[in-house]
This record gives structure tokens, sequence and C-alpha cells, in this order.
């Protein structure tokens, strides 16, 4: 981990509002930043432990769609086990803001909480998002920030030309200053010489006073002020210094050379079952075992994970699968899949390529492939997922083009 000089000066804002539609049946009572992942963890965690292993030791989440669940893992996890004390505040415009309204963009929901900023004695503000998974040393793009005295750094990732559509894409010069800016273009412009395209990851680093002056300015034009539609055009315009950080310069201790550049937007139901799938791989590019840049979350005290049972026809296995603390798997097979803490796989069920939430329960002779099953949920004995998806949507499970099956807790 870096050491505390390194972010002593920079206050962080997460935004962790969003709904996450096209999550849903996932984010129906939880916001996308809440939702599981890799089992033990919550996707905001990885935001967290960032700004926590970069030197960041004051940040603000600012909560809005059904932030309840959010709030507690806060107050469970990183208000409680880390002894921080006031490492992070969760805030939300549903009860603490002053307007009482809800956050109309991005730019806005800071400037909704401006207070916090201007109170600082920060030079640096960092605006990052709650719902990706990647790890990033901070206090090196604060750095390049610094080095190349930028208003804003914005955090840049390459992708490929049909995924580009969905981000907002950069033009830069040979020194990573950014000429042009389009958010979610029909065309968007490639590098010169490749078929990718520079994409924000909506990670920003803004000198202090200028994130004061573009907001004041910006929400005297637009109600709904964004960053990428409104502050960085029209920073763009203003001729402000506005330079892209290339994600894939930054070093982590304890990386392996094939892990950089590793990002996901987890904001799709296939999306999010990849980037979970990845981590079962011999040698995954995102590396949970890096005790030298830890995902920090909830430590509950829960007891190992065991099996049960070991005879010819009834034998309880975890075969290639993630398996959190107080799961038994009792004479069921598991196969390339996460369980969550506390599930519960019964004698003849089989489970493969799944990911099980928390405190799921599979009945006797269950068969479920490609699903993922929402928390608590219980699966009767001898029901089966993921082999017939007309009955599966008959039983009301959603079945996205690519065929995984979600099970929700409404259904």
């Amino acid at each position: 981990m870096c050491p505390d000089n390194s972010g002593r000066n920079t206050i962080a804002m997460v935004l962790a509002g969003g709904k996450g539609e096209l999550l849903v049946p996932l984010t129906t009572r939880r916001p996308e930043p809440s939702v599981s992942f890799g089992g033990k963890y919550k996707v905001i965690d990885f935001v967290l432990s960032n700004l926590f292993n970069s030197g960041i030791k004051k940040v603000y989440i600012l909560t809005q769609y059904r932030a309840y669940s959010l709030i507690r893992h806060i107050r469970e996890s990183w208000g409680k086990w880390t002894g921080l004390g006031e490492f992070c505040v969760a805030i939300s415009p549903e009860t603490s803001s002053e307007s009482e309204e809800w956050f109309k963009g991005t730019a806005d929901a800071i400037m909704q909480y401006l207070r916090f900023v201007e109170s600082s004695d920060a030079d640096y503000i960092a605006v990052f998002g709650g719902d990706h998974i990647y790890k990033m040393d901070i206090s090196q793009m604060i750095d390049y920030h610094q080095k190349n005295m930028s208003d804003i750094t914005i955090a840049a990732i390459e992708v490929p030309i049909e995924e580009a559509k969905r981000f907002g894409v950069f033009a830069v010069d040979s020194d990573f200053k950014v000429t042009e800016f389009s958010e979610k273009p029909d065309n968007p412009k490639t590098l010169p010489g490749k078929g990718t395209c520079l994409a924000s990851m909506g990670n920003y680093i803004f000198s202090t006073k200028k994130l004061i002056d573009v907001l004041m300015e910006g929400k005297s034009l637009h109600s709904d002020l964004d960053f990428a539609k409104h502050v960085i055009p029209s920073m763009l315009k203003n001729g402000d210094n506005v330079m892209a950080y290339n994600f894939c310069d930054n070093m982590i201790p304890g990386m392996k050379d094939e892990e950089r550049g590793y990002w996901k937007d987890v904001g799709t139901i296939d999306s999010y079952y990849e980037a979970n799938m990845d981590l079962l791989h011999v040698s995954p590019k995102l590396n949970l075992y890096n005790y030298e840049w830890p995902i920090l979350t909830n430590q509950r005290n829960f007891p190992p994970a065991k099996t049960v049972f070991d005879t010819d026809d009834r034998c309880g296995q975890n075969i290639n699968s993630y398996v959190c603390a107080g799961c038994i798997t009792s004479g069921g097979t598991v196969r390339r899949s996460i369980l969550g803490p506390l599930c519960r796989i019964n004698s003849y069920s089989l489970v493969e390529d799944s990911i099980l939430f928390e405190k799921v329960t599979v009945g006797r002779h269950a068969m479920i492939r490609k699903a993922i099953i929402d928390k608590n949920v219980v699966i009767p004995d001898g029901t089966i997922i993921g082999y017939d998806h007309d009955e599966d949507r008959a039983r009301g499970f959603t079945v996205t083009e690519s065929g995984i099956v979600v099970v929700s807790k409404n259904e």
C-alpha cells in the first residue's frame, strides 16, 4: 500500500447512487454499487479499497437510489471494522440534502454537497464512480495531475470500437492532452493506427478551485449538470488543461504485468456474469489473492466452508469454484461457480457455471446451470434451472440473450 502522504491533500467523492437499470432484477431492491461480487464483496468495495490503499483517507459516498442496503454495508464494514473513524461518510439527498432533491446529473451530485469541498483544505478532489471492478493506485494519477499542472485529469482506457458507444470517447495529442471529447458517440474516433478508442472510466482528479469554479458556472446553465455532457466540453471550450491518464500505465504493488489495465464495467447482466467468471481462471487478471493490495470488505464471523458426505452416489464437492465462509455442500456438486456466504447445497444437486448470492439454499436433486441466484432464495427440491429457457421464462425468471438465467427474490 502507498504511504499516507500520497493522498493527504486529496478528498474523494464517490458517486454511488446509480439505479443500474440494465442489471434488473439484481438492482430491483438495491443500487448497483451494493450488488454482490466475487461472493463476499460488494461492487463498491473495489473503489473504496483503491482509495484507502492509495492513502486517501477522507471519502464522501453520495448515495441515492434505494440506499439502505449500501449505507448498512458501509456502516457495518468500512465504518466499523477498519477502525478508521471518519474514513468515509455515506450521505443521501433523500435525507441529507438541503434541497431534498435527488441528483440530476453526476456533477449535480457534487454540486449539492459542494460545502464539503469548500470547507476542506484539500488541494485536489477525486471524483470516482462506485460501480466498476478494478485495482488502481490513485496516487499515481494524482502525481500525473500535478506533473502536468492539469485542471482536470480523466482516467482513460482503450476499448474496442464496438464497445465505445457506451462511453465518453477522447481524442488526444501526443502528450495525452485531450483535444476532443464526445459522450456516447455514434461514430467514435479511433486512436491513430489502432482499431480501439480511448474511453473515459468516469474517474476524475480536479484541482479544488477549478472544480468549484466550473460547478458554479455550470449550475447557472444546466439544472442536470453532468461531467461528461456539460463540464468536460465546457472546460475544453474554455481552454482549460484537460489531460487523459492512461490506466494501463498504472501499476499497484504485487501486480503481475498481465494484470495491467484490468477494468470492468459491470452495468449489464452479461458483463457482470463475465467479470465474476473471470475470477475462476487459474491466473485471473483480477487477482484477489494479492495481499499487497487487498480488497477490503465486511469480515463477518462466519464458520469455515465445508463439504459433507463421500460415498459413491452422494459426495459433497466444490470444483474450480469460489466458496465463501459458512457454506455447506452436503452431498451435492458445485462446478465453476461462486457461492456467497452461508449457501447450502443439498444432496444429489448440481450447480454449474453459476453465481449464488448470500444464503441461497439449493434443494435435493436440483440442477442449476449458468444462473445468478439472488440473496435468500430457496430452490425447491427437484427444480431445474438453465436447461430449458422457455420454461425458465414461464416461471418468471429473467433470461438474457446469451442464456444467463436470473432468479431474484420476488420470484
